[in-house]
């Protein structure tokens, strides 16, 4: 037997150097949280230098015209829509971000590491094909996932634990049966999209998977999620790597979002995943930070998910009893995607 692999850690100085056009809730702070977490998590990282990614690897995903309009912003300074701002390192920031993603799955796909951390800003599931948005410029998550497919991984799975409903990585692989799209998310809620009906079309059609929540829901109603949907299709889908789009804006703490849950749901998600990691994908699994906007909230729902997915913490979130009385929602999206997976 040989030496234990390392897990792997993304982070950069030039992430810090997307500042924000005055105040906004996706600022540099974030980072220093993240960074926090990481070091009270106490594990020993291997470092993953991050560098650009190319615009071939970035055109996986995105178009082109898109990945050339972003190149033409490098030093420039505006809004580009009401929520997403550029300033003038941002697009190194942002290309720098996509491309330690890149790195740390091409560490994983060789097999140096089965785990991996990534303190990425800016965040990146809203960034559509397209068109930048809700504080993304580069879809961080859907890059990486486009590249492991590229580099012979045939099923990916992605789960999205942010509030927010990741739109940008769902249109990404929607009618894609290569990559499982999971999210779960506050519903109704910005951006508008992830509702349980939408399930992919095409060759894709069932491998979205929705899980919309209503506001309020804590610790207990998601563990009914991982319960009744997430981890049954997981494991049916039996993925051969498991993204995390690893915001912790569903926090009761977060001061964009209406929902409860605490540092140990993140850590119970967390555990799940890497449960599933464990069965299906030699254990090979990566957390990529998105949203969560509360310090105190980020640091402590990234550092129970490290504890989960580095040392095998368990984690009982509170009330199964209270689950089963407050997953009305759960079994609305347990209902369509019956259709397409055995649970």
């Amino acid at each position: 037997m040989g030496p234990a692999l390392l897990p792997l850690l993304v982070d950069d100085v030039a992430f810090d150097r997307h500042e924000p056009i005055g105040y906004h809730p996706e600022r540099p702070e974030r980072l220093a949280a993240g960074r926090a977490a990481v070091a009270a998590a106490k594990a020993d990282f291997k470092r993953v230098e991050a560098r650009e990614a190319s615009p071939g690897e970035l055109e996986r995903v995105h178009s082109a015209r898109f990945v050339a309009a972003l190149d033409a912003l490098r030093g420039k300074k505006g809004m580009l829509d009401p929520d997403t701002y550029v300033s003038e390192k941002s697009i190194d920031a942002a290309m720098r971000a996509a491309g330690g993603s890149i790195a740390m799955i091409d560490a994983i796909v060789r097999g140096e590491a089965k785990a991996g951390v990534a303190l990425l800003r800016p965040p990146g599931h809203h960034a559509r094909p397209n068109a930048a948005m809700g504080f993304c410029l580069i879809n961080n998550v859907a890059v990486a996932a486009a590249h492991a497919r590229a580099h012979g991984v045939r099923r990916v799975a992605i789960v999205d634990f942010d509030v927010h409903h990741g739109n940008g990585t769902q249109e990404a692989f929607y009618a894609s049966p290569d990559v499982l799209y999971v999210s779960l998310h506050q519903f109704p809620f910005y951006p508008g999209t992830g509702a349980a009906e939408e399930v992919g079309e095409g060759e894709g059609e069932g491998y979205t998977v929705n899980v919309p929540l209503m506001a309020g829901g804590g610790d207990e109603v998601y563990r009914a999620a991982f319960d009744r949907i997430v981890s049954p299709v997981l494991e049916e889908y039996a993925p051969e790597l498991v993204l995390v789009s690893a915001g912790f804006d569903a926090s009761a703490r977060d001061p964009l979002a209406e929902m409860e849950l605490t540092s140990s749901g993140f850590g119970y998600m967390t555990q799940r995943l890497a449960e599933q990691a464990r069965k299906s994908a030699a254990g090979r699994i990566a957390l990529l930070l998105e949203g969560g906007y509360d310090l105190v909230a980020l640091e402590a729902g990234l550092e129970e998910s490290m504890h989960a997915m580095l040392e095998g913490k368990r984690f009982d979130a509170a009330s199964v009893v209270k689950a089963a009385a407050s997953s009305a929602d759960v079994e609305r999206a347990a209902r369509e995607a019956k259709k397409y997976w055995k649970i």
